[in-house]
C-alpha cells in the first residue's frame, strides 16, 4: 500500500511537473488572470472576487510546492548517483563519493583543499596536471626537493 502511493505521487508528480514547465501551461495561467481580470466589473471587483483568484493561487502554489520538490529531490538523486560513479571510475580522490551527505562545515573544509590544489596549479603553471589533492601536495612537494638540490 504504502509502495503503490510512493509510486503514484512519483509518477504524477513527473508528469505534472512536466506539463507546468510547457509554454501552454504559462499560457492557460495567464488567460486564466485575464478571465478572473475581466470578470471584476461583472462582481464589482468585490472581496469575494478577489478572494477567488487569492484562494486559488495559494492553494495551486501550496501543492506545487510538493510536487515540484518530488521531482527535484530524484533528478538530485540521479545526478548524484552519476557524478558518484564518475568519480568513482576515475583517477580522482573518491573521498568526494557521497559529498553531499556530510555537513557544510565539512563542504567548508572541502572548498578549502581544492582553492589550494588550484594555487598548487598556478605554482606549477599547469592546471592539467595533477588529479587529487594528494598527490597535488607530492608533486609540488618533490618539485620544490629537486629545485632545491639543483640550485646548490
Amino acid at each position: 500500500m504504502k509502495k503503490s502511493i510512493k509510486r503514484f505521487f512519483e509518477k504524477f508528480s513527473a508528469k505534472v511537473t512536466k506539463a507546468t514547465g510547457k509554454p501552454l501551461a504559462f499560457i492557460l495561467a495567464v488567460l486564466v488572470i485575464i478571465g478572473w481580470a475581466a470578470t471584476g466589473p461583472i462582481f464589482n471587483y468585490s472581496d469575494t472576487w478577489q478572494l477567488v483568484i487569492n484562494t486559488g493561487t495559494t492553494i495551486v502554489t501550496f501543492l506545487m510546492v510538493f510536487v515540484i520538490q518530488q521531482s527535484q529531490n530524484k533528478d538530485t538523486m540521479a545526478l548524484q548517483i552519476k557524478l558518484n560513479e564518475l568519480i568513482a571510475c576515475s583517477a580522482a580522490s573518491n573521498r568526494l563519493i557521497d559529498v553531499e551527505d556530510i555537513t557544510e562545515e565539512e563542504l567548508e573544509t572541502l572548498k578549502k583543499y581544492y582553492v589550494k590544489l588550484s594555487q598548487l596549479a598556478k605554482k606549477e603553471a599547469d592546471i592539467h596536471n595533477s588529479h587529487s589533492i594528494d598527490e597535488a601536495e607530492q608533486i609540488h612537494i618533490m618539485k620544490k626537493r629537486l629545485r632545491k638540490t639543483g640550485s646548490q
